[in-house]
């Protein structure tokens, strides 16, 4: 059993906290920032019919005495720095959803390395992981890929009905917005979309040991050419739907990892991975994955065997036995 902290109680660490009692553990501190939160208890706020005895608080050093810390509040390293330095100077492990934690060394590699310098001189371990980046497009695309000796390439699809997710999702993938707006908050940041198409793509490279010579991003609106409606979301002809965005990793003029995501009203639910071999080809489908849900398990499982794996930055890649060989 672990004392866990949870530093965010949105959706996302409200969940993360289910999973958390589920099972078995116990939470010993909540932070945010909600001024709607702060000073509740948290068993109160998860609708638990009892009283856990953990006020959430706006101080970190209430999450002292956590085995680890699980961590949800925000997409890039470089605005939830500071969060991660002050967990890892309370002396316990971190486990966040942070998409671009899950390989920094992409974006951030001198907060990556800061980060990797204080944990170990903590002695604590810190990871990135969720449903995606984290598992779907890369850890499982891994592990699906490891029984193939030699990989020429390597594509990798999630697709998933925007009708059905969080209505937060839905807003910052800018469904029912005009599809030039849309495209234009894209370029400028206003809207984020998906977070983490290279992370995926540079984890799967650093399990196939190539350091790719240029990795690609992009996303764009997907525009509904007849009214369409799921799930009781309703988006009329002519307005956004979703997001379709992929990320690419070349060797040379080579591609060799393409990760892709379609979000939007509508979409098909699956993840398919396909290897391509010299020997065969491997080809494996599911019909969808639960994102939210999916990254409370995730993070909450790694959080689990943390401790294992020794001090300092953790990808998922350094969690994992798989190594893959590509072929030249």
């Amino acid at each position: 059993m672990l004392n866990v902290g949870i530093y965010g109680f949105g959706s996302i660490g409200r969940l993360i906290a289910r999973v958390v009692l589920e099972r078995g553990h116990d939470i010993v501190g909540v932070i945010d920032i909600d001024p709607s939160l702060v000073g509740r208890d948290a068993g109160e706020i998860l609708g638990l019919g009892e009283r856990l005895g953990v006020r959430v608080s706006r101080d970190v050093v209430d999450l002292k005495g956590s085995d680890v810390v699980l961590h949800a509040t925000g997409s890039y390293l470089d605005r939830v720095y500071d969060q991660i330095l002050a967990v890892v100077d309370l002396g316990s492990d971190i486990v966040s959803t942070c998409e671009t934690l899950a390989y920094p060394y992409y974006r951030y590699p001198v907060i990556a390395r800061l980060i990797d310098e204080r944990a170990r001189a903590r002695n604590v371990a810190v990871l990135g992981t969720g449903i995606n980046p984290g598992f779907l497009l890369d850890t499982l695309v891994i592990t699906i890929s490891a029984s193939t000796p030699l990989v020429r390439s390597i594509r990798a699809i999630r697709s998933l009905d925007a009708a059905r997710r969080r209505e937060p999702f839905r807003r910052k993938i800018g469904v029912g917005e005009d599809p030039g707006v849309v495209e234009a908050k894209l370029r400028s940041g206003e809207l984020t979309g998906h977070v983490g198409y290279a992370e995926s793509v540079m984890l799967v490279a650093e399990a196939l040991g190539v350091n790719p010579s240029r990795v690609l991003e992009h996303q764009e609106p997907v525009v509904a050419e007849s009214d369409v409606e799921s799930s009781g979301v309703i988006v009329r002809r002519g307005l956004n739907k979703g997001i379709r965005g992929y990320g690419v990793a070349y060797v040379g003029d080579r591609e060799i990892i393409r990760v892709e995501l379609h979000a939007y009203v509508g979409a098909p639910e699956y993840e398919e991975v396909v290897v391509e071999g010299v020997d065969y080809t491997l080809r494996w489908r599911s019909n969808g994955t639960p994102g939210d849900m999916g990254t409370a398990a995730v993070v909450v499982s790694v959080a689990e065997r943390i401790q294992d794996y020794g001090p300092g930055l953790l990808t998922m890649v350094d969690l994992i036995p798989f190594r893959l060989k590509l072929k030249p």
